[in-house]
């Protein structure tokens, strides 16, 4: 690879493919991009460990790394294992301070445990809980950026987002959010940029904004 082009790898969120990534391009005289995919847990695997397994799919050194929502969270983790340029996560959250009272409550009740995942194989149920209730009416569009149903994958998901225990934000971390994101409200947050009208899924029908101003923020 020319030394001037920077890989970026792209992490999805819960459940989610990489086509969510379809139209998000970069300059490709300075960005190669490569997309990464969910693999399924090992039994009780913790955060850190399934991170060492995905650095296994990243092949080149110093690499742009961002992740959306879930995929957000992975990535620092991926961060704490290799060396990378820089961090960049999208609607997602930095520490275990920014997530929802809701998932706060999950974690101390331990509620988590009992949550039926067995019902998310069920793609409408699976697209409303991936990426809220604010897609009701466009459901059908977004059952193509599902595709991880397995339950056992569901259960240790969903246990890692509620029980993620990152006291502080790493340093020099880049965080994008939209203002009417209703899975990770933005009141909860510390800093981050702000897209205006963003919701959970705006790196689906908000990518004109990433594709203008991430080549700004990585570079």
């Amino acid at each position: 690879m020319n030394q001037q082009v920077i890989p970026v790898y792209l992490m999805p969120g819960m459940a989610a493919n990489p086509i969510i990534f379809e139209h998000i391009k970069l300059p490709e005289e300075q960005y190669q991009i490569f997309w990464l995919e969910w693999k399924l847990p090992n039994k009780k695997e913790t955060i850190s460990d399934y991170a060492k397994r995905m650095c296994e799919d990243i092949k080149h050194d110093n690499p742009v790394l961002i992740g959306v929502s879930f995929g957000g969270i992975l990535v620092q983790e991926i961060s704490k294992i290799i060396a990378v340029k820089k961090v960049v996560i999208v609607s997602s959250v930095k520490t275990k301070h920014e997530l929802p009272k809701r998932m706060k409550l999950l974690r101390t009740t331990k509620a988590y445990k009992i949550l039926p995942t067995q019902l998310l194989s069920n793609i409408d149920l699976l697209a409303k809980y991936a990426f809220g209730n604010t897609i009701t009416k466009r459901i059908e569009l977004y059952k193509k950026y599902l595709s991880v149903s397995d339950k056992n994958y569901l259960d240790w998901a969903i246990e890692q987002v509620v029980c993620w225990d990152q006291d502080l934000p790493l340093q020099d971390i880049i965080h994008i959010h939209g203002d009417n994101d209703m899975v990770f409200p933005f009141s909860n947050l510390g800093d981050c940029i702000s897209v205006k009208g963003g919701t959970h899924i705006m790196i689906i029908n908000k990518f004109k904004w990433f594709n203008e101003n991430l080549p700004k923020l990585i570079a």
